[in-house]
């Protein structure tokens, strides 16, 4: 088995939601991306994605709306990458979430935060600076 692969393992998140248009504006706020209806084909659910080039590096998701899938500040957390975690640490308050730990060091690597979103659940923010 070859364990030196190029590619960064993940290719897609999903962050579910109590309330779509309530999330949507949070993220929209604290990211400065937007985020676009996508159609599903499935009235059981919707999904906003987030605006990004699914040929470059990392991963780009969705929000998503499903009566199955409630969010949570428990298990796995997406981190999003930012100039300063400090920044959107900040805007996250002003619009409706939370920090549940502020930025710090994690040496060589850079900066972490995680806030909480308007939904009930823990996101990571991790920058170089």
């Amino acid at each position: 088995m070859n364990m030196t692969s190029t590619r960064n393992p993940v290719g897609w998140f999903e962050i579910h939601v109590a309330d779509m248009q309530r999330a949507k504006v949070f993220y929209e706020a604290v990211f400065k991306r937007p985020l676009f209806a996508l159609e599903t084909g499935d009235e059981s659910y919707s999904m906003h994605v987030f605006a990004g080039d699914v040929q470059s590096a990392g991963a780009t998701g969705a929000l998503v709306h499903h009566q199955m899938r409630q969010p949570t500040s428990e298990g796995v957390m997406v981190y999003f990458s930012c100039e300063d975690c400090a920044v959107e640490s900040q805007l996250a308050i002003e619009h409706g979430g939370c920090v549940f730990k502020p930025k710090r060091s994690i040496g060589d690597n850079g900066f972490i935060a995680i806030i909480g979103d308007t939904e009930g659940n823990a996101i990571g923010l991790h920058s170089i600076k």
